[in-house]
């Protein structure tokens, strides 16, 4: 259908929304939970651009597109939605707040906001409880060296799906990468506040896993989250 058709139809920003060549790829990564940072710089200048008229295409799908404060965007179904919805572990949401506070952190400065996966490890086997982390493995308190192995393991999986939802940025082939702004959707919970960072290390300590707003519990990633006792906030 050529853009002349479709504006006979659809309201004209809309349809400009939806010819960009932009669309189709974007459009399929959103419904799968990827998150749009400022980094993705064409397609969040495509999103900042059509914002309100995709807001409105989505909404036919009972769906929200949803910018956050810190300016990503991403995809929150609703119960109704026909659009479906992700689903992380306890481990990924939780592997989630701690690349928040990472971001949040000096060392992010300090190393040019690169980490390596041991480094993300070393930070959650210290800011975590790790009897919880243990039974995550092993349903244990205690575990050994190789279900500490088992449980690294488990972490690289779990950055190879907070990859897909652009929570990380791969830099190289060794494992290391940068921490994306949008992995604030981990945050939510500490956007205010005096100290986003040590509020952030608390609910890590604390081990609170589920989001208990209801506002954030409607998130695509978090009403799957709540469904398998998840941690963090959306895909």
């Amino acid at each position: 259908m050529s853009l002349i058709n479709i504006e006979e139809h659809l309201p004209e920003e809309l349809a400009k929304a939806l010819a960009n060549p932009l669309f189709p790829a974007l459009d399929s990564v959103l419904r799968a939970g990827r998150h749009i940072a400022s980094e993705d710089m064409d397609n969040h200048a495509y999103l900042v651009e059509f914002e309100t008229a995709l807001a409105r295409f989505y909404q036919r799908y009972n769906t929200e597109l949803v910018r956050a404060p810190e300016g990503f965007f991403y995809l929150r179904p609703r119960s109704t939605a026909l659009i479906g919805r992700s689903v992380l572990s306890e481990l990924d949401m939780l592997v989630g707040k701690v690349l928040c506070f990472l971001y949040l952190s000096p060392e992010r400065l300090a190393q040019e906001g690169i980490f390596s996966t041991q480094e993300l490890f070393d930070e959650l086997l210290t800011l975590a409880d790790e009897k919880k982390l243990m039974k995550l493995v092993t349903n244990r308190a205690i575990g050994s060296d190789l279900d500490r192995g088992k449980l690294y393991d488990k972490v690289k999986t779990s950055l190879r799906r907070l990859r897909r939802i652009g929570m990380i940025i791969p830099v190289g082939d060794n494992g290391k990468f940068r921490v994306s702004e949008a992995t604030f959707r981990f945050g939510a919970d500490v956007r205010v506040g005096d100290d986003a960072k040590e509020a952030q290390l608390r609910l890590i300590r604390d081990g609170e896993a589920v989001v208990h707003s209801q506002e954030h519990a409607q998130g695509s990633l978090l009403d799957n989250a709540e469904q398998e006792e998840h941690v963090g906030d959306e895909a």
